[in-house]
């Protein structure tokens, strides 16, 4: 990958490194453990790649 990215790469990266987190644990705690998980699948780093 290139060591000087553009800000839309850079804005994708972002989002796809917020999406593989988890959940704040308020969040459980105010839904009373209803959401648990993120509403789209988790990624892992070295299994899925991103496009790019």
């Amino acid at each position: 990958m290139a060591r000087n990215k553009t800000l839309p790469m850079k804005l994708r990266l972002g989002k796809s490194r917020d999406m593989g987190s988890n959940i704040p644990s308020w969040v459980t705690i105010k839904t009373k453990g209803k959401i648990r998980s993120t509403p789209y699948s988790r990624r892992h780093w070295r299994t899925q790649r991103l496009k790019k």
